[in-house]
């Protein structure tokens, strides 16, 4: 039994095909299937049931392929361990971000990580958060920074900050004329929303809970963004009014930030985490990047506060 044959096990297991498994794994077919039935001929049990399509795992394989992963867990803990002595981080590491992150953490994160930690390279994209724990639960990716709680049981999460969402409001809006704002002060039949599938869609649907019986769309169109800044301009260019994460306004013109309003306590604001699957053992790397993401984050936004309330993901349910 070989490490390799470990690899290529979960693989399959994965992805619930040969050809797939072996393209990951950078090596053709043949070898990989010949590892694999050497494992199985050792072993005396069959690991994947070949006459299924897909692939399947069969009683005994799927014990085989857990402990395989804790196996493989532990391979990499010996490598952690090495560089942790050496207080040297090198390797690659698969990372990805949501996108209402994305444009606010990147650019300063990859910048000063390249700086701080020349031997490791960061494989960063962006995807939303249903492919992140799809990908995570695939090995696909080591971690990524999204919006917690997840509450899944294989995904474990390490809390970075607590970032507030303020209303963004256009010429005329009434909610202008106020100093702080309430949830009752965001139209839903005037709001500029992102797509499904974007996290910050449902919470700030949850946020407005109480308004989503009343709506009634007015507008002549609809339209739902990929991305926060061009909520941003919809708002200044159609009228009408979004809910931003407070990151995305820091670089806001006087104009602009006369436009925005923060709500009164409970103050909604959303948790932003690093996330892993249960298997994940490079510490020292997840801790590097911990300590990065920080340096770009306000102070206030750093502990959570008793005057903040962490808007819900799930449950969110809006029909135009």
């Amino acid at each position: 039994m070989t490490i390799t044959q470990l690899e290529y096990v979960v693989a399959v297991a994965t992805y619930r095909s040969f050809v797939l498994a072996a393209e990951k794994c950078f090596v053709t077919q043949p070898t990989l299937s010949m590892q694999i039935q050497k494992l199985e001929d050792e072993l005396g049990v069959r690991i994947f049931d070949r006459n299924k399509h897909p692939i399947a795992v069969t009683a005994m394989g799927q014990m085989i392929v857990d402990q395989a992963n804790v196996a493989l867990g532990e391979c990499e803990r010996i490598h952690e361990v090495i560089q942790g002595q050496q207080k040297i981080l090198s390797g690659i590491f698969k990372f990805a971000v949501i996108p209402t992150v994305a444009p606010n953490i990147l650019p300063g994160l990859l910048e000063n990580y390249a700086k701080n930690y020349p031997d490791m390279r960061l494989d960063v994209k962006e995807m939303e958060t249903n492919q992140i724990i799809s990908a995570l639960r695939n090995n696909e990716i080591d971690a990524a920074m999204v919006s917690t709680p997840l509450e899944l049981n294989d995904i474990r999460e390490y809390p970075l900050f607590y970032e507030p969402f303020v209303g963004y409001f256009s010429d005329g809006e009434k909610a202008l004329e106020k100093r702080m704002i309430l949830p009752s002060d965001i139209s839903l039949d005037r709001i500029w929303l992102l797509n499904e599938g974007h996290c910050m869609r449902n919470q700030i649907i949850n946020l407005c809970s109480d308004q989503v019986q009343k709506l009634q769309s007015q507008r002549p169109y609809r339209y739902e963004s990929s991305n926060v800044e061009t909520l941003r301009k919809m708002v200044e260019k159609n009228g009408g009014m979004s809910v931003l994460p407070e990151l995305a306004t820091l670089e806001f013109t006087e104009d602009q930030i006369e436009r925005i309003r923060y709500f009164e306590d409970p103050e909604p604001v959303r948790e932003i985490s690093l996330v892993t699957n249960g298997h994940f053992v490079r510490m020292s790397v997840l801790q590097s990047l911990m300590d990065e993401t920080l340096k770009l984050v306000p102070e206030k936004m750093r502990v959570q506060k008793k005057n903040r309330k962490v808007l819900r993901i799930q449950s969110a349910k809006l029909e135009l």
